[in-house]
């Protein structure tokens, strides 16, 4: 049994099987931020020129059409305040892509409604097979790994790069960033949601019928095929600029009547359910370190305020049989039968078919020539 540990600076601790700790108790999340992270990142000051750059290019791609790049946004407020910079710090034309997988939140629906109509911008809404959704999220409860998010997470990547793909976009930004995100949920927590082989593999093993729709994606297909033969590349804008998700957050209220959410990731029931129950409560991971670790680092968080925050439970203990029945429901089980999934063996990304050798020489190649900073595993 491994002994309890948390690091001194952020609030990483064990429960993140393969941390590392130095002399000085800092984990090797902190130490990673620091070496590779902050030199290039610097809390997104100095990159003014590379911005303008990468601007004057996307809008010169996008002469003469309807929109120059499209906007993934998901409701919530990285790609929502982006959506803002975007259209009138920025000037460009952004085509708003948004993708409904069954589980949009009512506050998610109205936050985007707010923010389209606000900024006059065009909103494409791509609807994915329920019944696809519904036996791929089943299968992945099955399975008994904690990664269950990802038949969401897929779908919205491969929808979008298609839609690139086939309407000749080249340039698609993200609200991704390091302010918030610079660290990264451990694999064994969120192992890769790009991994078709394991997507194929768990609904080969626990679905119940072939898909008939849904949209599948693979590694190759979009880092390689798409930037380097088809010219279609992701933009970070966030990184390129300082980005404070507090002063963030309370502009969009202030100026379009947005509505925060008790926690990131949250405009989706699912994902509301999923990783503020189902992972801290049946396998001991709480995003909620990755989440608050990331604000300590970037100066927006106290460490004491965290370590208060993680004090309490991520859900409502009174409400949570409402959740429960409510997923329960829109997946066609009883609470009983959702129950038995969440009792059954904890299983990893491991005990299924995966690419995750792949995944680290790739991830390694774009490292040694700068594409991609971070990940220390």
């Amino acid at each position: 049994m491994i002994e309890y540990n948390i690091c001194v600076r952020c609030v990483m601790d064990t429960s993140d099987k393969v941390i590392i700790f130095d002399a000085d108790g800092v984990c090797d999340h902190c130490r990673v931020f620091d070496r590779d992270i902050f030199p290039v990142w610097n809390n997104g000051s100095g990159h003014e020129q590379s911005l303008k750059k990468l601007v004057s290019k996307i809008k010169k791609a996008g002469q003469g059409k309807d929109f120059d790049c499209i906007l993934g946004m998901s409701g919530g407020i990285d790609s929502s305040y982006l959506l803002y910079l975007v259209k009138e710090e920025l000037g460009l034309r952004p085509l708003v892509f948004h993708v409904d997988a069954g589980w949009n939140s009512q506050i998610a629906v109205n936050n985007i409604e707010r923010l389209v109509d606000g900024l006059g911008v065009d909103l494409y809404t791509e609807v994915i097979n329920w019944e696809d959704m519904k036996n791929l999220q089943r299968a992945y409860f099955k399975s008994g790994v904690p990664h269950i998010d990802t038949p969401q997470d897929h779908s919205f990547f491969a929808t979008m790069y298609k839609f690139a793909a086939d309407n000749n976009v080249k340039d698609i930004v993200t609200g991704g960033n390091y302010s918030t995100e610079c660290i990264r949920n451990p694999k064994e927590w969120m192992y890769y949601q790009s991994d078709s082989i394991q997507l194929r593999d768990i609904l080969k093993k626990h679905g119940e019928k072939p898909l008939k729709s849904y949209p599948i994606t693979n590694i190759l297909w979009h880092k390689i095929f798409l930037p380097y033969i088809k010219g279609v590349n992701l933009h970070r804008l966030l990184d390129l600029m300082p980005y404070d998700k507090e002063h963030a957050t309370q502009f969009l209220v202030d100026n379009y009547g947005y509505e925060r959410y008790p926690q990131k990731h949250f405009e989706s029931r699912f994902t509301r359910f999923y990783e503020s129950y189902w992972l801290p409560v049946k396998f001991g991971y709480d995003t909620r370190r990755v989440q608050y670790s990331s604000l300590i680092l970037t100066g927006q968080m106290t460490r004491d305020d965290a370590i208060h925050k993680l004090s309490q439970p991520g859900y409502d203990p009174e409400t949570i049989h409402h959740d429960f029945e409510y997923v329960a429901s829109k997946l066609d089980w009883t609470v009983e039968e959702l129950m038995a999934c969440f009792n059954s063996p904890n299983k990893t990304y491991n005990d299924y078919a995966n690419q995750e050798s792949f995944y680290n020489t790739g991830a390694k190649v774009l490292r040694m020539f700068g594409k991609e900073l971070g990940g220390k595993r």
